[in-house]
């Protein structure tokens, strides 16, 4: 009977310690994944802020083509010169009504 303890007790112990080399590694696994995480949400912020700062340049440039006489970006030279004079009346409301 002792003997029978003694080797489920060994059996157990096994166990225990496969269990706690797979925990080990699974924590390994997840901190080296935590990582990539981390450098892969980074790389998608800066190339967020160069998609930003490309569709800026590409209104500029739309907005620079139409002002020298591109007929094709006219229109949209005259939307965006419609949207800064509505802009403008706002601000002159607004100081209006403020009383300055």
């Amino acid at each position: 009977m002792l003997s029978e303890l003694e080797n489920n007790f060994s059996v157990l112990e096994k166990k225990i310690l496969n269990l706690y080399k797979k925990y080990k590694n699974l924590s390994e696994k997840y901190a080296e994944t935590s990582d990539e995480l981390q450098k892969v949400k980074e790389e998608y912020a800066e190339e967020k802020r160069r998609n930003q700062i490309l569709v800026e340049e590409n209104k500029e440039l739309k907005l620079y083509s139409a002002i020298s006489g591109n007929a094709e970006h006219n229109r949209l030279m005259k939307n965006h010169i419609n949207r800064l004079v509505k802009e403008i009346d706002m601000c002159v409301s607004e100081l209006q009504n403020s009383g300055l």
